[in-house]
């Protein structure tokens, strides 16, 4: 009779990335959200006072319609600082210490607080699995064994009195984490830029569509703001997508050599003779005299 071994149970879990927008609510977003930053705007075009700018938009003097018109032509403009003034605070949970160590790279306002492996002791830690070694049976056995040995010597050190900031060096990156996040709209824009990109590793860009998401639910005008980059660029600039095998937008290079293409036909196709317009561009100056 053959006998069957029982696997002892997993010393890890796996959980799904969650975000939850902690501030603002709908209605702080709706009532002061897109009036600050409007109020913002225009002190900087205005002869009025911002106290009579935000006091007229508080007492209904200003059109929403003509506020979101004005914010979506500064932002398109590059006049970031006005969308400064206003900041959102994320929970995040489920994620690895990969993708953080990619998250915390970002540094200009915005602000972490991520959970402590020195002070916090993993009795069940849990891990993301990556699809491509999930889906892989033998991988994913593999994988798992790794893991247990690594928390079996984990609670070792522990037992032993081994301080918990000092086990926590086995930790692998793939240990999940939690962290708050508060950023403001400008680098939210920036962030969401990068990391919605196909060219970004595949966890932060879920990480990154929860949180469009949740600005949603938040304010879907603002939440507008969320996109990839080159949608705003109009071209990408990722050199690892040079052969567009990302399609969204065409490769800077792609559009540089069909504006210079036209710029040459159009060369070709000027007259000849001294001309009365503007000198082109490209051609040097000559020497008189």
């Amino acid at each position: 009779m053959t006998q069957t071994t029982q696997k002892s149970p997993r010393m890890y879990e796996e959980s799904q990335i969650r975000v939850k927008m902690l501030f603002p609510t709908p209605e702080i977003a709706e009532q002061y959200y897109v009036p600050l930053a409007y109020t913002a705007a225009r002190t900087c075009y205005s002869e009025k006072l911002p106290q009579k700018i935000w006091d007229d938009v508080r007492d209904g003097k200003v059109a929403e319609e003509k506020m979101r018109k004005l914010l979506q032509s500064v932002i398109e403009s590059g006049h970031g600082t006005v969308i400064e003034h206003i900041a959102f605070t994320f929970a995040i949970s489920g994620v690895s210490r990969t993708l953080t160590h990619q998250l915390v790279r970002h540094r200009m306002g915005v602000s972490f607080d991520q959970q402590s492996q020195r002070y916090v002791k993993y009795k069940q830690p849990q891990y993301t699995v990556p699809t491509s070694i999930r889906d892989d049976a033998e991988l994913q056995g593999m994988f798992s064994e790794a893991i247990d040995g690594n928390m079996q010597l984990y609670e070792e050190l522990l037992q032993r009195e081994v301080p918990a900031e000092d086990a926590r060096f086995l930790f692998p990156n793939g240990v999940q984490t939690n962290l708050v996040m508060t950023v403001n709209l400008r680098q939210l824009i920036h962030m969401s830029g990068l990391r919605l990109c196909t060219m970004a590793q595949w966890e932060i860009r879920k990480l990154f569509a929860l949180i469009k998401a949740e600005m949603r639910r938040t304010s879907p005008f603002l939440a507008s703001f969320l996109v990839i980059k080159c949608v705003s660029l109009g071209y990408c600039d990722e050199t690892r997508n040079q052969d567009e095998h990302c399609r969204v937008r065409p490769h800077k290079n792609t559009v540089f050599a069909v504006f210079n293409e036209h710029r040459n036909a159009q060369r070709v196709a000027r007259p000849q003779g001294p001309t009365s317009g503007p000198a082109d561009p490209g051609t040097p100056p000559t020497e008189s005299g």
